[in-house]
């Protein structure tokens, strides 16, 4: 039994079974002991799980190639690139080296800035860009609005997936949503339903001919704090483009007869591991993106949406504009290939990560 597990264990004890999103906020985030407060936690061939930045610097450059393109369109002044959770700040680092060396004018009347809640990665960050000293300013990620106005790009690269989710259950014979809570077992833990702890008003409005056939106990996720981080960021643009990179749903409340069960689900050396709830705070735990949900927001807040795509089809687009630029690709070596071929191919990385864009 770790130290996490026993902070959880205490706070079950004080307040009776909790929510599994308080469980997820602190098996991901609890200061010292969460998972991604480790500096031990790895990603890429050595650690739990793949991202398109550990692929190499590729995913990095064809971003800001694209961002450039967006940017440039702003006649005159500061231009700024907010990037929301960005880990150690390698995909930071692949982007503002690509810029310098490309597009320097751009880059001499750019503010890079990163927001996230954690201050040892932002440490860690801090260490790993340290060659662009006051390019990049670092921000907490509640800054959003009301204090910024952006005149940019905010994105987020697999930000909303690691956001706590509630894990909603539909009860068939009372006709009724409930909501699975944490409690205690043993040395560890078990799932509990317990009173819905949030309104759950876009799951009870769904047509009765959808809920006819919902199974007893299928179960699904809401993650009200993605959407609240994107109704946040979408106040704060006030011109430029707001984008997610990650991996989700497009359907209706992000219910499929794939996943009875919901998404959720934890990661550790790449394998997937049956008990979410086991070894808190040394596994990653991760839910699919409900897109549309955040599309949504985006929209009724004043945005337009202008690219709703797979990350194949999106970094394809790019890499294909980029190579026809001439010297902005650089040395196109063998290397870079293999890259790219992971990025996009439906068996890497192509396949289950999508690209949202809004613009105001």
């Amino acid at each position: 039994m770790n130290a996490l597990t026993e902070i959880i264990r205490a706070e079950i004890a004080t307040n009776g079974a909790i929510p599994f999103a308080r469980f997820m906020e602190l098996a991901l985030y609890c200061p010292d002991y969460g998972y991604y407060e480790k500096e031990s936690v790895t990603v890429g061939r050595d650690g739990d799980f793949y991202t398109s930045v550990s692929v190499g610097s590729l995913f990095g450059e064809l971003l800001a190639f694209q961002f450039a393109e967006w940017l440039e369109k702003v006649s005159g002044g500061r231009v700024e690139i907010y990037e929301a959770g960005a880990h150690d700040g390698k995909l930071a680092l692949d982007i503002l080296r690509w810029l310098r060396k490309f597009r320097p004018e751009l880059f001499a009347r750019l503010n890079y800035c990163i927001l996230d809640p954690s201050a040892r990665r932002r440490a860690w960050q801090k260490a790993t860009l340290a060659e662009f000293g006051g390019k990049v300013l670092w921000l907490e990620m509640n800054s959003l609005y009301p204090k910024i106005a952006v005149h940019g790009v905010i994105f987020a690269n697999e930000l909303l997936d690691a956001m706590p989710v509630h894990r909603m259950g539909w009860d068939a014979k009372r006709r009724e949503w409930f909501e699975w809570g944490v409690t205690v077992a043993a040395e560890g833990f078990s799932w509990a339903k317990i009173p819905k702890s949030v309104g759950v008003t876009k799951l009870e409005s769904l047509p009765s001919e959808l809920l006819n056939v919902l199974p007893d106990g299928f179960t699904t996720e809401i993650c009200f704090a993605s959407e609240d981080w994107w109704a946040s960021a979408v106040q704060s643009l006030k011109a430029g483009k707001l984008m997610t990179l990650d991996y989700g749903l497009d359907n209706e409340a992000g219910l499929s007869p794939n996943h009875p069960q919901g998404t959720v689900r934890a990661y550790h050396r790449h394998i997937i591991c049956d008990d979410i709830l086991a070894n808190a705070g040394e596994q990653d735990i991760t839910a699919n993106v409900d897109f549309q949900a955040i599309q949504q927001v985006g929209e009724a807040l004043g945005l337009r949406t202008v690219t709703f795509m797979s990350q194949s089809r999106f970094l394809t687009g790019i890499a294909s504009q980029l190579m026809a630029g001439g010297n902005e690709s650089g040395d196109w070596t063998p290397k870079k290939s293999r890259e790219l071929q992971t990025l996009i191919h439906p068996e890497h990385l192509g396949r289950a990560f999508r690209v949202l864009v809004q613009t105001r």
